[in-house]
């Protein structure tokens, strides 16, 4: 088998060019600029606004996993260019190639679009993929975690110092391990009736999500900490994005967009909406995960 990955060079994409080689399958990736060897794939140049290089990454492929997005951009343009725009460029592109198979990487956030542009952004990209004619999956993933993210990362950062702000103290959340994602966006590649035409929210199997408390105390305990949890309001919060936007312009990490998000009180995933058990279950426990995700950190000199 054959695949084409769109945002092979980030974080999830780089886990599910990991996990393909490991499984054998040839991978097809999209990259912007050069990138080093990678065993099983072969690197395409161009972007989600490049036609030709989409058209390149597709021919002759048995899947599409599409993986690129903007989690993070400055204004509503930037979020309707990266996850709507580009969803459909690959969408043309698939269909002109004749690509059977289209597994799409959504988010949680876009079951309630009205909390954020971002979410509203993934939602309209959902709605694109439903009416492209090709066989789908939509997948949706809650909070990512694991080696190489950069957004999670932030709240191990913080840990180190005994202190960890977090969101209203009612809101719970499901989190999966990057690794267990990349396993079922490749357990889905295969089209069946069991697969086909369905969204699915995957997370790391505990019941009910995880308490924004219970997540905080987690990750202090994986940095070798009990921190000293704080709940901060929307208002509060609200507060702290325009000063992260004022230090750090464009890399601000919580923006007043990502804030709706945050403060809503209930992102775990949705009853009967896991994947199949037969065909994926998570394998990584969220405990164990955060702790080698701290050791990675540190081996890699982020903290």
């Amino acid at each position: 088998m054959t695949i084409a990955v769109t945002g092979a060079t980030g974080f999830v994409g780089q886990a599910l060019l990991d996990r393909a080689a490991k499984s054998g399958v040839q991978v097809r990736a999209l990259t912007r600029r050069e990138q080093p060897p990678h065993p099983g794939v072969e690197w395409v140049r161009g972007d989600l606004d490049d036609h030709v290089a989409l058209r390149r990454l597709c021919h002759g492929t048995d899947a599409v996993i599409h993986v690129a997005g903007v989690v993070n951009a400055p204004d509503a343009e930037g979020f309707e260019r990266g996850n709507v725009t580009g969803t459909l460029n690959v969408i043309e592109a698939a269909r002109a190639a004749g690509v059977p198979r289209l597994v799409h990487v959504s988010s949680l956030s876009a079951r309630e679009p009205d909390l954020s542009v971002y979410g509203a952004s993934k939602a309209r990209a959902e709605k694109l993929v439903r009416a492209s004619g090709i066989d789908w999956t939509i997948v949706r993933p809650p909070a990512i975690y694991g080696p190489r993210d950069t957004e999670m990362f932030e709240l191990f950062r913080i840990a180190r110092w005994g202190l960890m702000p977090m969101p209203p103290r009612e809101g719970r959340t499901s989190v999966i391990h990057v690794d267990d994602l990349a396993r079922l966006l490749l357990a889905l590649l295969p089209a069946s009736e069991e697969v086909s035409h369905r969204v699915y929210e995957p997370d790391d199997g505990r019941k009910a999500g995880w308490s924004h408390y219970e997540l905080a105390r987690t990750i202090g305990w994986a940095m070798g900490r009990r921190p000293w949890v704080i709940h901060l309001s929307r208002a509060s919060l609200e507060r702290v994005a325009r000063a992260d936007r004022f230090v750090r312009g464009h890399k601000a990490k919580l923006t007043p967009d990502r804030v709706g998000y945050m403060t809503h009180p209930d992102w775990v995933v949705t009853h009967g909406s896991r994947p199949p058990s037969g065909l994926w279950r998570p394998l990584i426990p969220t405990r164990e995960g955060l702790k080698a995700t701290a050791q990675w950190y540190r081996d890699s000199a982020w903290l």
